[in-house]
């Protein structure tokens, strides 16, 4: 079955927050846009992603999206409880519930240069068993889908033996699945990977009295942050490197290497965000977590890892990132490569061709989203309405 919608002058693909920005942007410039998302509800990373004890890792002034700051009342690192309270009232402030379409997954999206419009196929996910496709046509085109797009599970040999009824007994999710520790009290539970996610959920753990394998929060990158408006980037990173190794000392004989690249430079040349620690480093000192080297293998419930030795687990906890795909995006190589990074690096990534923009793919997090965003609006009102 088949639906035409109506046309509008943008289509935007994802009501995460990088779209709920743009929306924001372009709402304040009366530009009529619509957003296909593909889950039940707008911002799904937060409200159905992420685990209890999350909160943004920036103070909150680095964190905000355009035109509408968090309270004053609201503390510096904000929770996601009190995130998901502010993005609530942000979708009401602009008004941008009406124009978001979910349950949307998009199928395929190319320009028609005959009639200069995007047009973009989606399923309609809505009635289970019947197979909707719906059609929208545009001017512009924003791939707002974001950093976070497909949770990534690393193919580690014996992995599906793990929690086979023939091998193994144990539980493996990704990160995306954990609420908190609860659960897991007494139990052993191995944490794979060692940004902040895996930082936070191993330390949550450890206090629900888990014994818990793995890794690294830091109160310098706020003093990095502000250092960026008067010193070069590059500084900033040798002179985070080098606090790092006065405030933590030498980390090394725990199992973490020292870091030889700075935080900023690490983010922006491999995706990597630099890790904040909450209290980690402490309990790993301390030997309430422990630090294991890579996985070589698993054999049921034990896995064995590069250093020769195994270790049985009840549980593992994939904190291994996610893998963005644009692969419905057709016919345009000009934006973004095969992984859905943009080819043009800062500040010029965000503008493709043919009205082709993409939001929230800077590697800058939601500041960078913001900063795209209102770049967004500006370009297409520009173009829709010129001096």
């Amino acid at each position: 079955m088949k639906e035409q919608a109506a046309g509008v002058e943008v289509i935007m693909v994802g009501a995460g927050t990088s779209g709920l920005a743009t929306a924001a942007c372009l709402s304040l410039q009366s530009i009529p846009y619509v957003i296909l998302e593909r889950e039940n509800c707008y911002a799904s990373i937060w409200k159905k992603y992420s685990y209890d004890r999350l909160r943004l890792h920036l103070a909150k002034q680095f964190c905000q999206l355009p035109h509408l700051p968090f309270p004053s009342s609201y503390p510096m690192f904000v929770s996601r409880a009190q995130f998901i309270e502010h993005l609530d009232h942000y979708v009401s402030h602009f008004n941008i519930g009406p124009s978001i379409r979910y349950q949307r997954s998009v199928e395929s999206a190319s320009y028609d240069e005959a009639t200069n419009m995007w047009n973009v196929k989606a399923s309609n996910l809505l009635s289970p068993g019947r197979e909707i496709e719906e059609y929208y046509s545009g001017r512009f085109l924003v791939v707002a889908s974001g950093e976070t797009t497909n949770p990534f599970t690393p193919d580690i040999r014996g992995l599906c033996s793990f929690c086979s009824s023939a091998t193994g007994t144990g539980e493996v999710i990704h990160s995306t699945q954990y609420k908190n520790g609860k659960p897991y009290g007494g139990k052993n539970v191995l944490v794979v990977g060692s940004g902040n996610s895996g930082m936070e959920i191993a330390l949550d753990l450890a206090n629900h009295a888990a014994k818990t394998s793995l890794v690294v929060r830091s109160p310098m990158v706020y003093l990095g942050v502000v250092l960026f408006k008067y010193v070069p980037f590059g500084w900033v990173d040798t002179l985070m490197v080098m606090l790092s190794r006065l405030v933590y000392g030498d980390l090394s004989k725990y199992g973490i290497p020292k870091p030889r690249e700075g935080p900023f430079f690490m983010k922006a040349a491999y995706g990597k965000y630099p890790v904040i620690d909450a209290g980690t480093c402490e309990k790993i000192k301390s030997g309430q977590i422990q630090v294991l080297p890579g996985i070589e293998s698993i054999r049921g419930n034990e896995v064995v890892f590069e250093n020769g030795h195994s270790h049985h687990f009840d549980s593992i906890v994939f904190c291994t990132g996610f893998k963005r795909s644009t692969n419905w995006l057709k016919g345009d190589d000009s934006m973004l490569n095969d992984d859905g990074i943009p080819k043009q690096s800062y500040p010029n990534h965000w503008k493709g061709k043919n009205g082709l923009y993409c939001v929230g793919l800077s590697g800058r997090g939601l500041y960078g989203a913001a900063v795209d965003a209102q770049n967004i609006a500006d370009h297409i009102n520009s173009i829709l309405r010129p001096c």
